[in-house]
């Protein structure tokens, strides 16, 4: 690993967070190398999360040994979730870009600098997100709307119909850019200046809507999310947060946490009142959602949250 000039001003800087999965961590790192092109200065900032010992000295072994330029790892204390890893990584960021990336990713084509010119020429661009596909090469939703009550309880076919233009389909394929609600966090690239105006992630979060938290904090400065469907990768699933009633509570308790956040308390309530139906009648056949049912009638209090375990 290069010793950084850490006077050196970047175009952008890519944060990516490693837990336990320094594999995917290292293939990420390849193809950013691989892809962009070498006239876009960039630096990479690696947070690990508090992996495992033989996990981060395994991505330790890879930085020390590379020959990458602006390459740097750094190891958090504890795991401090998506937005807690991120904000980690972003104290050590010194460009006018930031690129949030998941580690569970390939670059397909050089999609920073594709994204850095969309936002260069288009100064409403507060974040932009890229197309993504699964590992077999079929095509992933890389876009959504707002959670809101009215989303949760009838759904994204209803917010499609009823206005077409503000929340353009899913599951199309677009070919040009296109504005969005939010893009998902698995690749988010915003410039620096908006994102420290908004002062970054919400850290009230441990995992889960911080994009969607993020893009309605923005919009409040006239700053807006764009699909930038040209620039292109590979995104694995799960790499890092494997299925379990551990995390379909966090799922839940980041919810109601963003409804009545930016939706007040009515927003909170009726999103409430819906879930606890909703999981009241389904917990009478599966008895697996029932942990659920209990947390959302407990209200779904952040003291529960994994940030706390």
């Amino acid at each position: 690993m290069e010793l950084i000039n850490t006077y050196k001003m970047f175009d952008i800087a890519v944060i990516l967070i490693n837990y336990n999965s320094s594999l995917h961590s290292i293939n990420c790192i390849k193809t950013i190398y691989e892809k962009t092109s070498k006239a876009t200065n960039f630096q990479i900032i690696i947070t690990d999360n508090c992996s495992k010992v033989e996990d981060y000295n395994q991505l330790k072994s890879f930085c020390d040994s590379s020959n990458f330029p602006n390459l740097q790892l750094h190891r958090n204390t504890v795991n401090s979730g998506f937005g807690g890893g991120n904000m980690y990584g972003h104290q050590f960021a010194n460009a006018k870009y930031l690129a949030f990336l998941n580690n569970d990713t390939l670059l397909l084509n050089d999609c920073l600098t594709i994204l850095k010119d969309n936002l260069d020429i288009n100064p409403t661009i507060g974040i932009a997100g890229a197309q993504a596909y699964k590992e077999n090469g079929d095509f992933l939703i890389s876009l959504d709307h707002f959670a809101s009550p009215t989303r949760e309880i009838l759904g994204r076919g209803f917010l499609e119909l009823i206005n077409p233009k503000k929340y353009p389909k899913r599951k199309k394929k677009y070919t040009n850019p296109v504005q969005v609600n939010f893009v998902p966090g698995s690749f988010m690239f915003v410039r620096k200046e908006d994102f420290d105006k908004i002062d970054g992630f919400d850290l009230n979060i441990f995992l889960y809507y911080e994009e969607t938290d993020l893009c309605l904090r923005l919009n409040k400065i006239n700053k807006f999310a764009y699909l930038i469907p040209e620039a292109e990768f590979i995104h694995f699933h799960g790499v890092s947060t494997q299925k379990s009633i551990a995390i379909k509570k966090e799922l839940k308790i980041s919810l109601l946490y963003i409804m009545k956040k930016h939706y007040g308390n009515f927003g909170y309530f009726i999103v409430r009142i819906f879930l606890l139906i909703k999981y009241g009648l389904s917990s009478i056949i599966k008895s697996k959602n029932r942990p659920l049912f209990s947390l959302i009638y407990r209200g779904a209090p952040m003291g529960e949250s994994l940030k706390f375990k």
